[in-house]
């Protein structure tokens, strides 16, 4: 007969275990996070896009204009570059968020000609479907180059989403937006593993 103090004890490990086994993943995907936080550009990429991100009645949350600013330092530098900006409208925002991205580089000096907007998706998924279909009605071959930039805690899940609908991840570049409120950046970087699994299985 097996006594309860064993039977507890035994429990113990197992829980033991699976708690171990959850941190040593978490660390993995942390990790994952972590190496795609930083920019990895390869050649002259020819297009860039920008993924949305929440918009206020006054303009883009402090997380977007992160992305738009950081945008915006390359794209002046790259007078000759396409930017898609991706982003449809919430049940909480006034407009899409593609469309207040579009203003604010136009506001800064960005050619509206140059600014392609893709305003029907709803999360990272679809940013990366609808804009790759808008690449394709336009003409846009992706093995030229194509620079995705959003927040660095971001960019993993991006980039792996964008391999599973294109097929060109060899062709993607990253550019990563620093994360200049503190605790969104604290909040997404504990959140964004979870959600890199839940991509990598449901978003197909």
């Amino acid at each position: 007969m097996t006594r309860p103090g064993k039977k507890i004890n035994k429990w113990l490990k197992v829980l033991l275990a699976l708690f171990l086994t959850s941190v040593l993943a978490f660390g993995v995907l942390f990790g994952a996070v972590l190496y795609g936080s930083y920019d990895h550009i390869s050649g002259q990429p020819e297009t860039m896009l920008v993924l949305g991100c929440q918009v206020h009645p006054w303009g883009p949350s402090i997380l977007l204009r992160d992305r738009l600013d950081e945008a915006l330092d390359y794209l002046e530098d790259h007078p000759d570059m396409t930017v898609i900006v991706s982003g449809g409208k919430g049940s909480d925002e006034h407009a899409s968020e593609a469309q207040v991205m579009r203003d604010y580089l136009v506001e800064k000096g960005i050619g509206s000609e140059r600014v392609l907007v893709e305003d029907q998706s709803h999360n990272t998924f679809q940013n990366i479907i609808y804009s790759a279909q808008l690449m394709q009605e336009q003409g846009i071959d992706p093995e030229q180059g194509v620079l995705m930039v959003s927040n660095g805690f971001h960019l993993t899940r991006a980039r792996m989403l964008w391999q599973r609908v294109t097929g060109q991840g060899k062709h993607l570049s990253t550019l990563a937006a620093p994360s200049s409120h503190a605790p969104s950046r604290l909040w997404m970087y504990i959140r964004e593993p979870l959600a890199l699994v839940k991509s990598f299985i449901l978003d197909r």
